[in-house]
């Protein structure tokens, strides 16, 4: 009779880390935004020649909208959240992409 081999594994999930608190690879477009922020101020104020404060709100909004999208829709939430909410959204629950009239038939 051959003897059983028995071996060591590890049941725990596959985490892909954490960097800044954010879970994955998070960090990256929350780091990008924040360069092109920076990039979109130095041009707004230098090259446009807008006030600092100005240049400053301007430049921003892609960190806020970088921000928004990270921690309302994609850190602590499952996989591919972020893309079933714009599509219920954009197709009002349905499952296609035709709407429905009045009396719920399809058009």
């Amino acid at each position: 009779m051959t003897e059983l081999r028995q071996t060591e594994t590890n049941a725990a999930d596959d985490s892909t880390g954490r960097v800044f608190g954010l879970d994955g690879n998070l960090y990256l477009p929350v780091l990008l935004s924040l360069l092109g922020s920076l990039a979109g101020f130095a041009f707004l104020n230098l090259v446009c020649g807008l006030h600092y404060s100005l240049a400053g709100i301007m430049a921003t909004l892609p960190l806020l909208i970088a921000l928004a999208w990270i921690l309302g829709l994609r850190q602590g939430k499952p996989a591919g959240y972020d893309r079933d909410f714009l599509e219920y959204l954009f197709s009002r629950g349905h499952f296609s992409r035709h709407g429905t009239d009045q009396e719920g038939y399809l058009q």
